[in-house]
């Protein structure tokens, strides 16, 4: 049998503050820009989740793509959404809350539910704004 990529696209909004507690204000400006504003700042996520596997015999699906998406609400989306990341987040916990960061947790939030489904986890893809995104393959 073929093995095939399907791909579940969702939407989150969520804060966070890019900036070290060790370094002066001005050196996490000169770093971050204005992404190190001491009153946070926030972004509208748009998350990928591609998973992959055989498709069904009987239906030629290779997963039931509403039960990804509960999978993905539930596991990802409702620690996340209108929250701020740095504080209200618990696997973000001692995490640096930069989308690279954040596309690692989440793969690591997704990994066992999503072979649960009888799928594999091939690519959490992480879009902070129009003009970047992190996409994480599990690679260590």
């Amino acid at each position: 049998m073929p093995i095939v990529h399907i791909t579940r696209r969702e939407r989150f909004s969520a804060a966070h503050k890019l900036s070290r507690a060790d370094w002066t204000p001005e050196q996490n400006y000169a770093t971050f820009g204005k992404c190190s504003n001491p009153n946070w700042h926030g972004h509208n996520y748009v998350l990928w989740v591609t998973v992959s596997g055989e498709p069904s015999t009987e239906t030629s699906f290779v997963t039931d793509l509403s039960a990804l998406s509960r999978l993905i609400k539930e596991h990802v989306l409702d620690h996340l959404d209108h929250k701020n990341i740095d504080l209200d987040v618990p696997f973000m916990k001692g995490r640096y809350s930069s989308t690279e960061n954040l596309a690692v947790a989440i793969w690591e939030q997704l990994e066992a539910p999503v072979k649960a489904l009888g799928v594999s986890l091939r690519t959490v893809k992480v879009e902070e704004t129009e003009n970047n995104y992190v996409e994480y393959h599990g690679e260590r």
